[in-house]
């Protein structure tokens, strides 16, 4: 193997970044142009995110996990996970709505509970359930850049539909912080607005971690006597003072990671291909946040692919009726972030296969709104299918990555060392080899590129 050479010149080192554009942050970093304050936040609130709890500090009595890191933890801390948890009900039928089937402790199960608990007293569906469904764990990445896209931008893609096949809708809902009613953009129907309440139900859903917003912890199959005999540590669970709970920094944590990064960043044929068969249409490439109540995430361009709106997906439903959200309607995923994913769908049926093979199963299911997008694709040539699936692995592919495993490495400086070139005198384009180490997108690779790539080496 060839020697990583590390130049370390610090005049050649200043010139090279006076003109080299930076590279992206890796998913699980933080936000480029936080203030100290906010990243000793970020570093806190990590740190909460990773804590395990116990019976003292809340947790339970019936719960899926004992800390956030546990579910959200690939490729990074914040990530996604195959990690599933259970969704339950009752369908409409005869004129009778959905029912989640609350008063049996739906239409969440938790599968888990504080050790003195008997296994017949949690983990049960009711007999009458007749929808059961399971939902994999998003990532959290962006998260407060997404918040920061203002409902306006989102609510226009229901009013300016893109084509005759599409009509998503807002799910509109109030953040449990208090304010108007504010389009959605996390969760799987898209019914949580901030991420605020996506912190503090999930802790109290999740962990049975009871807050100042969700004051009470889930009855074990919806019983009280249950709670009452089992939750021995006074609701709320965590302070009731803002900005100094648990919520609050799980919230800064989240709040502050950097959206995934795409590399290269643009210019593949295979976006024009993911735009040609109408994926776009739902995936929205695009959108600018507004003025947030930091600079850093206030007015910046961001890439990632998903509308955030209800779309009646047919077959593809999960059959659960959340807010807004019929049965058959789901909010569009944001796509960016994919890359370091091998499973797809709300219940990551898409999986088992290659890369490519997951994603190809996961549009072989799309439906509804999305079925012509589908008809579309099966109606590429292999050369497009390609194309279509290196653009879909840039997203959330960290610049210098060669062997796509979200390290920067002697292994990746073995491949990319050859095509290094002098200024000017390389041939690379966002299609080609090594394309994911030109920074600065000028078609080689050059000094200015290696010095990038020595800031983003990480052993």
């Amino acid at each position: 193997m060839r020697n990583l050479t590390i130049i370390s010149c610090a005049a050649l080192t200043l010139v090279g970044l006076a003109h080299a554009q930076e590279f992206q942050p890796r998913m699980g970093e933080p936000v480029r142009g936080l203030t100290p304050t906010q990243l000793a936040a970020f570093e806190a609130g990590k740190l909460e995110f990773e804590t395990v709890l116990g019976k003292a500090d809340g947790l339970g009595p019936i719960f899926n996990d004992s800390s956030c890191a546990q579910c959200h933890t690939t490729p990074d801390i914040g990530g996604s996970s195959t990690r599933t948890v259970t969704r339950f009900g009752l369908a409409a039928t005869g004129g009778n709505p959905f029912d989640p089937l609350t008063a049996f402790g739906g239409s969440l199960l938790q599968s888990s509970a504080l050790a003195e608990m008997p296994p017949e007293h949690f983990d049960a569906i009711p007999a009458m359930a007749d929808v059961i469904i399971h939902r994999v764990t998003p990532h959290t990445f962006g998260a407060g850049l997404l918040e920061a896209v203002p409902s306006t931008d989102i609510e226009f893609g229901e009013l300016n539909p893109p084509n005759g096949f599409v009509s998503g809708r807002v799910h509109w809902a109030t953040p449990v912080e208090g304010g108007p009613l504010t389009a959605g953009r996390f969760g799987w129907k898209g019914g949580v607005p901030t991420v605020m309440t996506f912190s503090a139900d999930a802790s109290v859903n999740e962990l049975g971690l009871s807050n100042r917003f969700f004051t009470a912890d889930n009855a074990p199959q919806g019983d009280p006597a249950l709670l009452a005999l089992y939750d021995t540590v006074a609701d709320p669970e965590d302070s009731i003072v803002p900005g100094a709970g648990r919520i609050d920094r799980q919230t800064d944590f989240q709040r502050y990671l950097a959206a995934p990064p795409q590399t290269p960043r643009s210019g593949m044929a295979g976006e024009s291909v993911f735009t040609s068969i109408g994926c776009a249409s739902c995936h929205t490439p695009q959108f600018t946040t507004g003025t947030a109540p930091e600079a850093a995430l206030s007015g910046r361009t961001i890439r990632p692919y998903g509308d955030f709106l209800l779309h009646d997906m047919g077959v593809l439903g999960d059959g659960i009726v959340d807010g807004m959200a019929s049965e058959t309607e789901m909010s569009t995923r944001a796509l960016w972030g994919m890359s370091s994913r091998d499973a797809f769908l709300h219940d990551g049926r898409a999986t088992g296969g290659s890369f490519a093979q997951n994603v190809a199963a996961a549009i072989m299911w799309h439906d509804g709104e999305a079925n012509f997008a589908r008809l579309n694709f099966n109606a590429l040539t292999p050369s497009d299918v390609d194309d279509l699936m290196g653009f879909l692995r840039s997203l959330g592919r960290a610049e210098f990555d060669n062997d796509l495993d979200g390290d920067v490495t002697v292994f990746d400086w073995f491949f990319l060392e050859p095509l290094f070139t002098a200024p000017g005198a390389g041939t690379v384009t966002p299609d080609s080899p090594g394309a994911e180490a030109d920074i600065d997108a000028d078609g080689d690779l050059d000094l200015e590129d290696f010095m990038q790539l020595q800031l983003a080496f990480t052993g």
